[in-house]
């Protein structure tokens, strides 16, 4: 990966803002990722969180919690989406690997260390997203890479 999608992770202008919802997406190939995503923030926002704001108030009025949790939703939504309504797949960094790579494969310091972990239920995933949402937030996270390989591990290499 270029040193773009490197450090590419999920980042929204400043909580309470105009543009609250927003998630920050700077040039070249994470855009998309970001753009899809951002879609699933604006209808959780719109209509599925529960507030007693009118429609736009509802984009203007989000605080950093509301933040995460509008980001959790969308990601979830992508992954079940992906796995067909069956399962999602969420990929984390975990700590460094001791061990030496295979002859032919060019260690990057980031693959090596993805773990896996498989649900079965949407609200799990959801769950387990929400809980970890600052592996896909914080800086230095490769948050985008890592709901990527989210994205093709729930889809399946076959599909």
């Amino acid at each position: 990966f270029s040193c773009e999608w490197a450090a590419a992770h999920f980042r929204f202008r400043p909580p309470h803002s105009d543009l609250a919802y927003a998630l920050e997406a700077g040039k070249g190939g994470t855009r998309a990722i970001l753009l899809a995503v951002q879609a699933h923030i604006i209808s959780y926002l719109l209509f599925t969180r529960k507030t007693e704001c009118t429609h736009l108030e509802r984009l203007c009025r989000v605080g950093q919690w509301e933040q995460g949790q509008a980001l959790a939703t969308a990601l979830a939504e992508t992954l079940w989406a992906a796995g067909g309504g069956d399962r999602a797949v969420i990929c984390l960094i975990t700590a460094p690997v001791t061990m030496m790579p295979r002859q032919g494969y060019r260690a990057d310091s980031f693959t090596e260390r993805i773990q896996l972990f498989e649900f079965s239920e949407k609200a799990a995933a959801q769950g387990f997203i929400s809980d970890h949402i600052y592996c896909f937030k914080g800086e230095g996270s490769h948050g985008v890479i890592l709901f990527l390989y989210s994205l093709l591990f729930s889809r399946t290499l076959e599909r």
